[in-house]
């Protein structure tokens, strides 16, 4: 990195006049040369460190270090000045000393790595994500990966490869013993020159839900014979009804069967709500060991009017369908890679929205990735949406959330207060919000469970787009946000959380543009 080399090269000026100085005392001269050598190296230092992406304790750790080996090396050199031959070695030993310290300390402190993984769980055997340059001659980069033991192999495999640069992305596993290197590492990949972009392959989790047993009651059916809408509290506060009224009483039909894919868990295909708006991709997608993809599904598509259950955003089930690419372990647990490898598979596959209850905190330079990701499903057709996060913080540090093109969406209660969990989307370019306390939807075996969480907020944003779409199947990702933010109704906090989804307004608007 630029600041690491200007902060090296101004701490190895320090250093080499320092002795220099004391050398010239000894032998009762003075050099104002060497003495503004000493100046101009301990200024480039210090612009080095501000320019350093790492956080400011470190910045401050660092700096006192490496003032401490300065202040060393002065007493060193003004004892050792008194022995000619003494000061000539240790001065021989100190320039191959200088190397040692860039390489195993310098680096390692002050790079984006040291700075940014702290706190972040890397995938295990996939550590990073490497873009190479197009058509460049590998001979460097393999002469890193022979010296330390690494394996590169292809991360991405777009179906239209000339839309994307996804598949110039190696994913690189380091070995274990090579791991505290990490940051020194990458700055040799870099080095050599065929390297456009390195981020850390960082593990992610969903959305992790709030579980509840809480079901509210409202007295309203909408038109629709699934017993449990009366659980269903968010489509009081969305008027649904009027919704449904509005697509029939103007007899609004769909141009396209729009097709929502839930990168999660898995759905379980199965289940007697969604079975009937299932499109399978994968025989290994249709199953759902955690039940966090099946409880978004059926928030987003599930079965309206077949007289059990829950429902969704049309009588008549004619407007969207649901499809399942499992990203996430049983566990719950995926890497970004496996998102970013889901988001290509569901724009390949034709979704024409892409729906992402997950996420994680995001380095501060921002995956590159996740946006290549995105823009490469925008310019297939689809329209992403991610979960704003539940940590009651700044969305704009969560990935994928806060990646170019996303519609993140945050989480409010009954009342259209902000969820005390939900991150505020005040900083994503496109935020809005959606019922995200209590909801009550499909879990796996025919069975149905209540959540809070902007996972359950996401899905039913998503549901509504996919309405949306498949009206307009046109309709882009900023297109459908201003609707939708035009449209939506206010919340009691509408700054942080976004305007809260309207959906007979949007649709209405849509229709009548």
């Amino acid at each position: 990195m630029i600041s690491t080399g200007i902060i090296f090269l101004g701490f190895a000026l320090a250093a080499i006049a320092l002795p220099l100085w004391f050398f010239q005392q000894s032998s009762g001269k003075s050099s104002t040369i060497i003495r503004n050598l000493l100046w101009v190296g301990l200024g480039a230092y210090a612009v080095g460190a501000v320019m350093s992406p790492a956080a400011m304790d470190v910045k401050f750790s660092g700096a006192f270090r490496d003032f401490l080996v300065l202040a060393a090396i002065g007493l060193g050199a003004n004892f050792l000045v008194r022995n000619r031959i003494l000061f000539i070695l240790a001065s021989i030993a100190g320039v191959f000393a200088l190397g040692i310290y860039y390489k195993n300390i310098l680096v390692p402190s002050f790079s984006v790595s040291a700075a940014e993984t702290t706190d972040i769980d890397l995938a295990e055997n996939a550590e990073l994500l490497v873009e190479l340059s197009p058509n460049a001659k590998l001979d460097k980069f393999d002469r890193v990966l022979r010296k330390y033991g690494l394996v590169a192999q292809p991360a991405f495999a777009p179906a239209n490869a000339d839309m994307t640069e996804l598949d110039d992305y190696f994913v690189v596993d380091v070995p274990q013993k090579e791991l505290t290197n990490l940051a020194g590492i990458k700055e040799e990949l870099k080095l050599t020159g065929v390297v456009d972009w390195i981020e850390e392959n960082e593990m992610v989790t969903f959305d992790d839900p709030v579980h509840s047993n809480k079901v509210g009651k409202i007295n309203k059916k909408f038109g629709i014979n699934d017993p449990d809408v009366e659980k269903l509290w968010s489509f009081e506060a969305m008027e649904m009804d009027k919704l449904y009224n509005y697509i029939e009483t103007n007899n609004i039909k769909p141009k396209k069967k729009a097709l929502i894919a839930i990168l999660d868990t898995g759905v379980d295909s199965k289940h007697e709500d969604l079975a009937g708006n299932y499109k399978s991709f994968r025989g290994k997608y249709d199953d759902d060991p955690r039940g966090h993809g099946t409880h978004c599904a059926g928030i987003a598509a599930a079965v309206s009017n077949n007289g059990i259950g829950v429902a969704s955003y049309s009588r008549d089930n004619r407007f969207v369908q649901v499809a399942s690419i499992k990203v996430l372990s049983a566990s719950g647990m995926g890497t970004q890679q496996t998102i970013i490898k889901g988001i290509i598979e569901a724009a390949d596959k034709g979704a024409d929205v892409i729906s992402m209850s997950l996420g994680g905190l995001s380095t501060t330079s921002r995956q590159k990735a996740y946006s290549k990701a995105v823009k490469y499903a925008l310019d297939k057709g689809a329209i992403v949406l991610a979960a704003a996060g539940n940590s009651n913080r700044n969305a704009k540090d969560y990935a994928p959330v806060n990646a170019k093109g996303v519609i993140g969406v945050s989480a409010v209660d009954a009342n259209l207060n902000r969820a005390v969990f939900s991150n505020y989307v005040q900083d994503i370019n496109m935020g809005i919000a959606a019922p995200g306390v209590d909801i009550y939807s499909t879990k796996p075996s025919n069975n149905y469970a209540v959540h809070s969480g902007t996972s359950m907020a996401t899905p039913y944003a998503a549901g509504l787009v996919g309405v949306m779409k498949s009206i307009k199947p046109s309709l882009d990702s900023k297109e459908a946000y201003q609707i939708l933010s035009k449209t939506g109704k206010n919340t009691k906090a509408n700054t942080e959380t976004g305007k809260f989804i309207y959906p007979f307004a949007a649709v209405k608007a849509l229709v009548e543009k």
